[in-house]
């Protein structure tokens, strides 16, 4: 892994990341909009759509950092465009790094049921920490946390159901010569 030479991202890569960054932010939101709001069937379907985007980008492009150039990257679009709580960057910077570590050993970026695993990871991680934030800003208020945590759950559901419906996806995007490895 020589992470620091020159020319590491190729610029179809880039693009590819920021493209498959803006679909699921934008995915997402307009499956909300079109459910109605946040109700569970809608909030279960998003993030079924929002994980099986995040699978084909990681088989697409199979390199180290790209969960976390993906969580920099809708990060700042979260914060800028949509008016994202700055406090859970770090801890989603983190989860990405954390699971490219996973990743990293062993040429974990050729094996599938890898990828599969550490995308179920990072979206648990990255859950866990809204999660941690709303504990703390909601400590005095334990219900409050108690819905959130209901409603995260809810979404993790889509997420584990996104893993399923990801790998289908990449299968026939395989078979359509779109992924070619």
């Amino acid at each position: 892994m020589n992470f620091f030479r020159n020319g590491y991202w190729t610029p179809s890569e880039l693009i590819t990341i920021g493209t498959f960054t803006g679909l699921i932010k934008i995915s997402t939101m307009l499956i909300a909009l079109a459910g109605g709001g946040m109700n569970p069937v809608t909030l279960i379907l998003k993030n079924t759509v929002a994980t099986s985007l995040l699978i084909i980008l990681v088989y697409k492009v199979r390199k180290f950092g790209v969960l976390t150039l993906f969580s920099i990257i809708n990060c700042l679009v979260s914060l800028v465009l949509m008016g994202g709580n700055p406090m859970t960057f770090a801890g989603v910077l983190v989860a990405g790094f954390f699971c490219d570590l996973l990743l990293a050993p062993a040429d974990g970026f050729r094996t599938p049921w890898r990828l599969i695993l550490v995308v179920g990871v990072f979206d648990f991680m990255s859950r866990a920490v809204s999660l941690g934030y709303s504990f703390l800003l909601y400590q005095e208020e334990l219900r409050m946390f108690a819905v959130g945590a209901v409603v995260v759950s809810l979404g993790y559901l889509g997420c584990l159901a996104g893993l399923g419906t990801g790998i289908l996806f990449v299968k026939e995007l395989r078979h359509a010569g779109i992924i070619r490895e």
